[in-house]
């Protein structure tokens, strides 16, 4: 019984600190991006950009996307059809 109470008592505690750094560093994250929002703009487009512009140099290096382009759009249109319902699905 004693040693129930001594660990229920040491999981408050375990609780606590974890809610306490929790707080802190949501106060960190959102202090950073409300006094840098032009830098994580920029870097978040820079990601975004060179995700794409890679994907397409990808695509580029495959001989039969290239001879046949109609393929790779009707492939994206279906991707894009398909992850749409995807989503109607689960939400």
């Amino acid at each position: 019984m004693k040693q129930s109470s001594h660990l229920e008592s040491i999981e408050e505690e375990l609780t606590k600190v974890s809610t306490q750094v929790t707080q802190q560093a949501t106060r960190l994250r959102n202090s950073t991006f409300t006094r840098f929002p032009i830098v994580f703009s920029m870097l978040t487009t820079f990601g975004l950009v060179a995700t794409l512009y890679g994907f397409e140099k990808v695509i580029d290096r495959i001989d039969f996307f290239t001879r046949y382009p109609e393929v790779l759009l009707l492939i994206g249109l279906a991707t894009l059809a398909g992850t749409g319902t995807l989503y109607k699905k689960l939400r």
